[in-house]
């Protein structure tokens, strides 16, 4: 790994540790085993760690989307997709995302560094809700409004269904930050949602 890899690296898991406030230029430079001078030549400022960061994760988030062969930011190129899968695929699609964002290292400690901030920082506040409310609200919103076009689902409210799908997934997974030994039992709990999903607003046949 080059030196900005490991900057971003040293930088998350501190972050992560003890809160962005909390972390000085110096102690990650300290970390890499550089001088801070040394790190400036790379980001100008912690901030511009910060933005590294965010950048980092959303590509990281893209490579696993595709390699479920998913787009992960093209709703209707994944709406596409997901009105071809069975129950069974869709299950099993769900379980692959819960488990990366659970057990990914990267992801793992990026959620744990904006929920940490979250109720002291202003921006790092916006970013959590961009991250983890506002960006997966919109996308799965416009992914099942699709597929309702389609007739895929049915529902006469896509914004009221985007939140039945998307809120105990929240929950399941801000459960599991606060205690890994129900990571088994959330994946359990997570099938069932989407089985009882499909059931609500599957498409009616006569």
């Amino acid at each position: 790994m080059d030196t900005k890899g490991r900057i971003l690296d040293e930088a998350l898991t501190l972050f992560s540790e003890k809160g962005y406030a909390n972390v000085f230029v110096s102690e990650i430079a300290e970390r890499v085993g550089i001088k801070a001078p040394s790190l400036y030549k790379h980001y100008e400022s912690k901030q511009a760690i910060f933005d590294a960061l965010i950048r980092e994760m959303n590509s990281k988030f893209l490579k696993q989307a595709g390699a479920l062969h998913i787009q992960g930011d093209d709703a209707a190129q994944d709406a596409a997709i997901y009105k071809g899968l069975s129950e069974e695929q869709l299950i099993q699609l769900g379980k692959d995302l819960f488990h990366y964002f659970l057990y990914d290292d990267y992801a793992r400690k990026f959620r744990k560094m904006l929920t940490m901030a979250a109720y002291h920082d202003k921006e790092l506040s916006e970013a959590y809700m961009k991250h983890y409310v506002d960006d997966p609200l919109s996308y799965q919103g416009l992914l099942l409004g699709l597929m309702v076009q389609e007739g895929v689902l049915h529902t006469e409210d896509v914004e009221i269904m985007t939140l039945h799908f998307y809120a105990p997934i929240y929950m399941l997974l801000t459960a599991c930050d606060r205690d890994p030994d129900r990571a088994e039992s959330a994946v359990g709990i997570l099938e069932k949602h989407i089985r009882q999903f499909n059931r609500l607003y599957g498409r009616k046949t006569d």
